[in-house]
């Protein structure tokens, strides 16, 4: 259940930042409103898993699937670049998530 939750909590972590990114520096009230709930909702599940797994692990699965989630949506839908260097960096950072989850033991 606790992966459940960290995986929850790193989609979640996607959709905050993409609502961040529409409220235009926080000066759009509901994209500002709805990214915060949602960034809140993420930490909360977040700690949640860190009852039952490392922190070392759990932190860098969230900001993971984060980060690489993010970068994915924007080069497929928001116009961001898209090289073979950058799909090769979100490759090892899914290659250091999953040894991190690998080596938890």
């Amino acid at each position: 259940m606790a992966w459940l939750l960290l995986v929850v909590a790193g989609a979640l972590e996607i959709a905050w930042a993409l609502a961040l990114k529409q409220s235009e520096g926080m000066t759009r009230l509901w994209p500002s409103v709805i990214g915060i709930g949602i960034a809140l909702t993420s930490l909360v599940l977040l700690g949640l898993a860190l009852k039952h797994l490392p922190v070392g692990t759990a932190y860098a699965v969230w900001v993971g699937i984060g980060a690489s989630g993010v970068s994915l949506v924007g080069m497929m839908f928001l116009g961001e670049p898209v090289s073979l260097a950058r799909i090769l960096c979100l490759v090892l950072i899914g290659v250091g998530v999953a040894g991190l989850r690998a080596l938890e033991g």
